[in-house]
């Protein structure tokens, strides 16, 4: 534990020499998900990529609301920044992902970086990416809202228990989509899901990153549900999805 109300969980692949680092947020609408729930994912993506996961287990409402957790990717930040050489890690090689929830902190994180200067992140994976959390006007809510695994009355739900204030989902920290500015953030890798009421936002957070002149890979998975790619027990493309960022991060961490 970071302090009494912060723990992580560090995976180290085999080695000896400083390793890049990637700082993963779970997933569960800012309400739910553990860090044992995601213990197998990460051990994945420790092996993969050959690199040091520290998976976040940040504060969750509805005791803890919002802007809690995002105080966590704060918290977090500043320690890795401070403490990376402790458990093998280069400071000079960070990146961030997450599932659902937790693919917004990540976006998250990237800002917070951005704005603080230190420690820098070189890279983001964002999962079937909760960026708007204002709005369930899309098309993807409207075709796939009723049902398929996360429907708009399940997000009505996290929205619910995450805010206090539902103006509060307008603000950057909370909706990464809305964000003026999206200027100057970190390569990314986002994926989505066909059938999954967030598709359209991640796809269109991808566009707004594009437009800044970011270097982003948009991978859509056809026929697949909200966040398969943490199930790769169920699903053969969540497999294909692990590979994917696997060898998209080493390619970023060992280049």
């Amino acid at each position: 534990n970071i302090n009494s109300r912060l723990p992580i969980r560090i995976y180290s692949p085999k080695g000896n020499q400083p390793f890049p680092i990637l700082l993963f947020f779970h997933g569960g609408g800012f309400v739910c998900g553990s860090l044992d729930e995601f213990d197998p994912f990460c051990t994945n993506i420790a092996d993969g990529p050959s690199c040091i996961v520290v998976s976040v287990g940040y504060r969750l409402a509805p005791e803890n609301k919002y802007p809690a957790a995002v105080e966590d990717v704060t918290i977090i930040l500043e320690w890795i920044g401070k403490n990376a050489s402790q458990f093998n890690g280069d400071v000079s090689r960070i990146a961030v992902a997450g599932d659902s929830a937790g693919a917004n902190l990540s976006a998250v994180a990237t800002f917070i970086a951005r704005e603080n200067s230190f420690p820098k992140i070189i890279y983001q994976v964002l999962i079937s990416p909760w960026v708007d959390l204002s709005s369930t006007e899309t098309d993807s809510y409207k075709y796939f809202g009723n049902g398929l695994w996360l429907s708009t009355k399940s997000i009505d739900w996290y929205r619910r228990h995450y805010f206090e204030n539902m103006e509060h989902a307008k603000e950057h920290f909370a909706s990464p989509l809305l964000s003026e500015n999206i200027k100057d953030l970190p390569p990314a890798l986002i994926i989505t899901a066909e059938f999954d009421v967030l598709r359209d936002e991640g796809e269109a957070y991808a566009a707004r990153l594009k437009d800044a002149n970011i270097n982003v890979k948009l991978s859509r998975y056809d026929g697949m549900l909200h966040d398969f790619v943490v199930l790769p027990g169920l699903f053969d493309k969540a497999k294909e999805a692990i590979a994917e960022i696997c060898t998209s991060l080493r390619t970023v961490f060992y280049k």
